[in-house]
């Protein structure tokens, strides 16, 4: 399997918007580019909304049906480790392989050793295409990088053959991913991980490293746009070296995590990857349950009390929701609305508050952050949530199309200023 040059993680909390979601994507087609949807949801997140696997599947392969979708499209088996990975073998063609949990542990001196050894002609200064300054490579930096990666990229090679051995080696994509790691990557570091990878035999068709600065759900980059283009220009240039270097898959492309809403770097990033000729891998998984909660505030009545109540759950129920995305979410509490005053809100209110959208005075990035991991809460109202879904599906189908459109195609794929 091969995957697009570019391509969009469109996963869905609930699986009620893939339909929605496709339609964005048919969009996109219409106006010359084509994206590859990858229906992309982890164990974490199965976990919490109560569902399986097989429901990610099924609700992508109906989509797929109804609305004659007739390009490639892939359900992810997203953040896996060895510990959760056999439920999603039977259902999933993409597996998003986290090393971030297996980083900084010690690998048997012997490997590191031969890891070593391999890296040799590499010391010194390494002139690569593309990148501004030669890049030094130093004795104590591939010892700092084997001590820190190399564990877990032996670790990331276990799980990618554990799912080779059942579903053979090329009916599924591989990504690796170390964006919740607690520092960056830098380019010396994406360049020796490359190396690593392809020493453990990993096809990887798409790479997810930590960028300087703050990524966070569902906001914009808290950080140096400009040095952000830099460090992103960096690891294209090391991919397109690695790639020719290593053996690794001709279509090898950076995948940008928790990427939604990151409208401060879709522009450097669209004029970056035309520039390279590089594709590229974009998440927005989590802003299409936000963009179900603000069409259920738009509805007024049930739907509108309905968002108010989960708010006021969530807003209980704060450091208990938070704790499983502390790596990706920054929420002051002081700076959230008490539940009384979110009660006596409009629909036009609630949504002002929600929407991210920074020209707004109303905008508060700590409520919609609160609400984007108070997913829980609604998967936990059960049949209130589904049946107030079904009857706000106009507006809500709307929301999502708009939403993956305007604020996520048009400026990373196609390059229009929004």
């Amino acid at each position: 399997m091969e995957l697009g040059k570019y391509s969009m993680g469109v996963g869905d909390r609930f699986g009620f918007e893939c339909a929605a979601q496709i339609r964005a994507l048919q969009q996109a087609a219409a106006a010359g580019v084509r994206i590859v949807p990858v229906w992309n949801k982890s164990y974490r997140e199965h976990t919490i909304a109560g569902t399986a696997p097989e429901h990610a599947r099924n609700a992508a392969d109906e989509a797929v049906r109804t609305t004659g979708w007739k390009d490639s499209y892939f359900v992810d088996a997203d953040h896996i480790t060895l510990g959760n990975v056999d439920a999603f073998i039977p259902c999933s063609d993409y597996f998003t392989i986290d090393i971030a949990d297996s980083i900084g542990k010690s690998l048997d001196p012997p490997l590191a050793e031969e890891f070593l050894a391999a890296m040799k002609p590499y010391r010194g200064s390494l002139e690569i295409p593309g990148m501004r300054e030669r890049m030094e490579i130093t004795d104590p930096q591939l010892e700092g990088f084997a001590r820190k990666y190399l564990h877990a990229i032996r670790q990331a090679g276990k799980v990618y053959r554990h799912i080779a051995e059942r579903k053979g080696p090329d009916r599924f994509i591989t990504e690796i991913s170390a964006d919740e790691a607690q520092s960056a990557q830098t380019p010396v570091d994406m360049l020796l991980l490359l190396a690593a990878i392809a020493r453990e035999g990993i096809p990887i068709q798409a790479i997810a490293p930590k960028f300087t600065g703050a990524f966070l759900k569902g906001t914009d980059y808290v950080g140096d746009p400009n040095l952000f283009d830099r460090q992103f220009r960096d690891d294209l240039a090391v991919i397109a070296f690695a790639v020719d270097t290593f053996s690794l898959p001709r279509n090898l492309k950076l995948s940008i995590h928790t990427g939604s809403d990151k409208f401060t770097l879709y522009p450097l990033m669209h004029r970056a990857i035309k520039e390279a000729g590089a594709g590229i891998h974009l998440k927005t998984a989590g802003t299409t349950w936000l963009e179900e909660a603000a069409g259920l505030a738009a509805s007024g009545g049930e739907g509108l009390a309905l968002v108010k109540d989960i708010y006021e759950r969530s807003f209980r129920r704060c450091d208990n929701l938070c704790e499983p995305y502390l790596a990706v979410i920054s929420i002051e509490k002081s700076r959230l609305p008490l539940p009384e005053e979110v009660s006596s809100w409009s629909s036009g209110e609630f949504i002002e508050a929600l929407r991210h959208d920074p020209r707004c005075p109303a905008y508060n990035r700590h409520f919609r952050q609160l609400l984007h991991v108070g997913f829980k809460v609604a998967a936990e109202t059960g049949e209130r949530f589904r049946t107030m879904l079904m009857q706000c599906r106009s507006v809500i189908e709307e929301n999502v199309t708009r939403n993956l459109f305007e604020n996520h195609i048009r400026p990373l794929y196609l390059g229009d200023r929004v």
